[in-house]
């Protein structure tokens, strides 16, 4: 079945699982820790460039964990181990979190189970890729 989903080649070498990406500094004493609703907008803000929706309503984003001094570590896959941003995407995710007020440092690692697939995106991912529930 077809999900409208770009097809990569065969990774040549794909990242391992726990590959790790991390950005920013720690917070100053007193500064308010940002909730996830923020962190989860500022995901949604990154895109996989051979398709037209974030991260986030792709389903990528497997755990957010934010710490009470604004350490935030994320756990996260990707449609395919062969993305051709495979090795920058998380770098990308972490970015996007320490731009966040009240986040300071990001770490964000890769896994590979549970596997992705369409189910884990949004309905409005499944909608802007044309994709129908059965």
């Amino acid at each position: 079945m077809d999900f409208g989903i770009p097809s990569h080649p065969a990774p040549s070498d794909p990242p391992e699982e726990g590959f790790a990406a991390t950005a920013g500094e720690p917070l100053a004493d007193g500064v308010p820790v940002a909730g996830e609703e923020a962190v989860i907008e500022a995901f949604k803000t990154v895109f996989d460039p051979e398709i037209p929706v974030n991260i986030y309503d792709l389903g990528l984003i497997y755990k957010i964990d934010i710490d009470e001094k604004g350490g935030v570590k994320v756990e996260m896959s990707l449609t395919a181990p062969g993305c051709p941003v495979a090795g920058e995407l998380p770098q990308w995710v972490a970015d996007a979190a320490v731009k966040v007020d009240g986040i300071g440092e990001a770490e964000v690692t890769l896994v590979w189970e549970p596997t992705w697939g369409p189910e884990l995106m949004s309905e409005d991912a499944k909608l802007a890729l044309g994709i129908m529930d059965d």
